[in-house]
């Protein structure tokens, strides 16, 4: 099973070139390419007009190192309710899409729709969403990358504790897929965001199938903040998520979003943590990939 970590957290600190060498030198298989910054910073490249000259050199360095990019991420939210922002954030998106497919990778997590308070709204942002992900096909098409949808959460400000959101149910993330009817929308499970929902992991796993369930988002939490660190280190049960896995013959890659472990190492010992996130993933992986 593929192995990989996001660039964000790395690519910040030591630009994303040296992050995706540092990721080779740590152990990992591939690189999963962190887009977030577009919306973040001014004169990012990615966001300027020679984004594809950028992501061609970033390619260069990731063939150089001998590592390829397996996942990316786009930019998010992917929705504010206003037209207009709605519609740059659209095409900042498909920007991702198009920058993705260059550095090779064949999924591209696009976040649902939900800014509106699904507690109340979720039969419209049901609406909204299939339109959203049927919208992204054309383009799926053209740059030959998958877009997977993620299961999300909310926050109850008032009660200072999160709440579900679009695709936290297992079964209504099943309809989405389904009812966008296209191998080209595919689901992430993120599994720091099933714990948040009070979700059954394993249940989760079993219920999406390996035909909807192509990509992992995995890390660590609380279980009432998303803290997105270390396995292990924290409340999740992750046996019961390689064993759902296995279960399954889950076929996708198996990609970490921990950054937040690496945070508080001073710089000279973040390739160590780094090494460490490997070897744990590493070890989830194989214990994902046995056969039950």
């Amino acid at each position: 099973m593929i192995l990989s970590t996001q660039t964000d957290f790395l690519g910040r600190l030591y630009g994303e070139a040296e992050a995706i060498r540092m990721i080779k030198a740590a152990g990992f298989d591939a690189y999963d390419f962190s887009f977030f910054r577009m919306t973040e910073e001014p004169g990012y490249p990615m966001a300027g007009e020679n984004f594809r000259d950028y992501a061609k050199s970033l390619r260069a360095a990731a063939d150089e190192a001998g590592i390829p990019c397996n996942q990316a991420h786009a930019p998010f939210a992917s929705s504010f309710g206003d037209p207009k922002r709605d519609e740059e954030r659209f095409e900042l998106i498909v920007r991702s899409m198009e920058a993705a497919s260059i550095l090779g990778a064949k999924v591209i997590v696009v976040h649902p729709k939900h800014h509106l308070p699904y507690v109340t709204q979720a039969e419209e942002l049901k609406r909204q969403n299939i339109e959203f992900y049927k919208r992204l096909v054309p383009y799926c098409e053209k740059f030959g990358i998958k877009a997977a949808c993620e299961n999300m959460w909310q926050r109850n400000k008032p009660a200072h504790r999160i709440v579900d959101s679009v695709c936290s149910r297992p079964q209504e993330f099943c309809e989405y897929i389904d009812e966008v009817g296209s191998p080209w929308v595919v689901a992430c499970l993120d599994v720091g965001h099933v714990a948040l929902t009070d979700e059954d992991l394993a249940l989760a796993i079993r219920t999406l199938g390996p035909r909807r369930l192509q990509a992992l988002h995995v890390h660590d939490n609380d279980l009432q903040q998303d803290t997105h660190t270390l396995p292990f280190t924290q409340k999740i049960d992750f046996a019961a998520l390689t064993g759902a896995l296995s279960e399954i013959g889950y076929e996708g890659d198996f990609t970490l979003e921990a950054d937040n472990w690496l945070k508080p190492f001073p710089q000279e010992l973040v390739p160590e943590a780094l090494r460490m996130l490997y070897k744990t993933g590493r070890y989830l992986a194989q214990q994902a990939g046995k056969k039950n």
